[in-house]
């Protein structure tokens, strides 16, 4: 299985990369890590109004869902979605291993994800009621599927 973070946004602070290859690296082949970046919409400067924040959404959604593999399990990461704890996360890690489908995992901009990334979505996953930087959001999703992973294969890494 190969699991692909889609993400918006290019060219992250160093400790974000680091970060993210830490965890990614230590996937076994048989549950890949594998990120695809996503070019932001452009921005002026100064504040936006509400209808340029739409289209910038909804251009960044496009590239998002353009990315999305044939057959993938989509899953948006949203706020208003289903918070996992890390024991429901590897249940959810062992649905999608015995599913035979590749899960994408779509975080979107600083904005946030365009409605056609949440509607194309089967399953919505909440980290947190607290808000993140989106570059952060890429080292937690490592990280806690890297810990998934542990969990399912008796791996002594998590000691919950």
């Amino acid at each position: 299985m190969r699991i692909r973070l889609l993400s918006v946004g290019r060219r992250m602070p160093g400790w974000v990369a680091d970060g993210y290859a830490e965890y990614a690296r230590r996937m076994p082949p048989e549950c890949a890590l594998e990120l695809v970046e996503i070019e932001p919409g452009q921005r002026g400067r100064g504040r936006l109004g509400a209808a340029e924040l739409d289209r910038l959404r909804r251009d960044e959604g496009e590239r998002l869902l353009k990315a999305v593999p044939n057959g993938a399990l989509v899953v948006a990461l949203d706020v208003r979605g289903r918070p996992w704890s890390t024991e429901q996360l590897a249940q959810q890690l062992d649905g999608w291993l015995g599913s035979g489908r590749d899960p994408a995992l779509l975080v979107g901009g600083a904005d946030g994800l365009a409605e056609s990334c949440l509607a194309r979505a089967e399953q919505r996953w909440s980290l947190s009621p607290l808000t993140f930087p989106h570059p952060l959001v890429r080292v937690i999703l490592a990280e806690q599927l890297y810990r998934a992973w542990s969990i399912l294969s008796g791996h002594p890494y998590h000691r919950g």
